[in-house]
């Protein structure tokens, strides 16, 4: 691994990690917060490692980009104070925040946002890279203006800039990403024990508005009701997202707790190895569809709460339209398919995050295919490493359940070497013409590509997980809906 001397700062604003198992001391000082999660990032560089639990954490908090996502969905200032864009839609000029600096106190200015967005191509190493390809050349005009001009019109491009790639970066600060995060958010780093806690401690060069919590820990808890009993035990004042959805009535009914319900753009995705036979026949895919009863699945494993909605894209985006109906469940439908395509005697490996929803969601969909005679092996796999490495990067699995959180992700279908192995030129034209069309041409294209994916089953999306947040009565400022990849900790207040 790389490494470069850092600072005494960050050197003084970062603890080596302890041993798993140990616990980090929850202080009982108002000006700090501790936040319950499910899944623990297996390091802090999320340029060389998918998955979500990383830009969950430090998404900005520790980092920030030019733009941010609300919880709306709309698209922001933050680095940069504001921005202009071309008549032919391909150069963007931002102005920047004055007296920005990074945690290590180099100074942010408009070089950095030109290291940042070309390394994207250069040193990323995670599969949405390529989202930054469309970038032509990025001009320094002056230490607080940068001009990016890209190599044709794009309408996804700002919004992207809104994830992880749009993170700022400091040539100073990139020698040890997976330890040493060093960015320009409120936040920094502190403290780490593996299988037990991050420590944020309050960024004292903050350019920005000063964050209401100085200490905020991130505890990772894996099991729901060990994650409840955090909470009602006084371990912990947030749960970030309810894993046991049979709990929240407990929390509803105690005056102690704020329960937060709103939408997310996380898809509950069934996937299917579609590079890999017999999953590369559509009749098959549309056979598991068909078996699946997915109100049934809802119930069972969110106790009804999410959102059916048949397709990649949650009511959030634009392009939205119910393909919910599209496959209903239908277990003659499904046997015939299966007979058609030669597939009576099928078995399958459906290789599972050891996460509660997905553990759940598994049993049914297990159950439901044995009734049309496909013989399913579930295998839950340790999240996020094991399941990243042997799933998401090798392709080694036949099914998979997988909540996708990633904004807009419907494009991963216009790439072929993604997990799912999806490869249809359609797709990959129309996703092309919409991000290159106007306002409206996106929208009709969008949403044809949606319909095309649904037809070719190239993925049974059994819900869109729904956003429920329990707090105590004293934490103010939760977002109702979770739009980004970020558990934005930067307006959270107290009374």
């Amino acid at each position: 691994m790389r490494r470069l001397h850092v600072t005494a700062l960050a050197l003084l604003l970062v603890v080596s990690g302890c041993s798993a198992g140990s616990s980090a001391t929850v202080s009982s000082d108002p000006n700090s917060l501790s936040v319950g999660f499910t899944a623990e990032p297996a390091n802090f560089d999320f340029t060389g490692t998918d998955g979500t639990a990383i830009p969950q954490a430090l998404l900005y908090n520790v980092y920030e980009g030019l733009v941010k996502l609300d919880e709306n969905g709309k698209i922001v200032p933050l680095l940069a104070s504001s921005w202009t864009v071309s008549a032919d839609r391909k150069t963007y000029d931002f102005q920047l925040q004055p007296g920005a600096k990074f945690s290590n106190g180099a100074p942010f200015t408009a070089d950095d946002v030109k290291f940042s967005l070309l390394r994207v191509k250069t040193d990323w190493k995670i599969s949405i890279k390529s989202k930054m390809d469309v970038v032509e050349r990025v001009d320094v005009v002056d230490p607080t203006h940068a001009r990016v001009t890209l190599s044709k019109p794009s309408n996804n491009w700002l919004f992207d800039l809104t994830t992880r790639l749009g993170a700022m970066f400091s040539p100073t600060g990139v020698a040890d990403l997976a330890n040493t995060p060093i960015g320009t958010g409120p936040y920094v780093v502190a403290q780490r024990r593996r299988g037990d806690s991050i420590v944020l401690r309050e960024n004292p060069g903050y350019w920005g508005k000063k964050p209401v919590y100085s200490t905020v820990y991130l505890k990772y808890i894996k099991d729901p009701t060990a994650l409840n009993n955090a909470l009602l035990s006084n371990g912990i004042d947030v749960i970030s997202t309810i894993t046991a959805p049979d709990s929240i009535p407990q929390f509803e009914n105690d005056n102690r707790f704020n329960v937060v319900q709103g939408t997310t753009n996380s898809e509950v995705t069934l996937a299917f190895n579609d590079a890999k036979a017999p999953l590369n026949d559509v009749r098959v895919r549309q056979a598991l569809t068909y078996a699946i009863d997915r109100k049934a699945l809802l119930d069972t494993a969110w106790a009804g709460r999410g959102t059916l909605i048949g397709s990649m894209v949650p009511p959030t985006d634009p392009w939205y339209e119910d393909l919910s109906q599209a496959y209903p469940f239908d277990p003659a439908r499904a046997k015939a398919l299966l007979a058609e395509a030669g597939q009576t005697n099928l078995s399958l490996r459906l290789r599972i995050p050891n996460l509660p929803y997905s553990v759940s969601a598994a049993q049914v969909v297990g159950s439901q295919l044995a009734d049309v005679g496909v013989k399913v092996t579930i295998e839950p796999l340790d999240f996020p490493a094991v399941w990243l490495k042997q799933v998401f990067t090798d392709h080694d699995f036949d099914l998979s359940i997988i909540q996708h959180v990633e904004a807009r992700d419907i494009t991963t279908f216009g790439n072929p070497k993604y997990y799912w192995g999806y490869d249809n030129p359609k797709v990959k034209e129309l996703l092309a013409q919409a991000d290159s069309g106007s306002t409206d041409e996106q929208i009709v294209k969008m949403r044809e590509v949606a319909k095309t994916l649904n037809a070719d089953a190239a993925a049974d999306w059994l819900f869109l997980f729904p956003n429920v947040i329990v707090a105590k009565t004293k934490v103010t400022g939760l977002s109702q809906n979770q739009v980004s990849e970020s558990f934005d900790l930067t307006g959270l207040g107290r009374v």
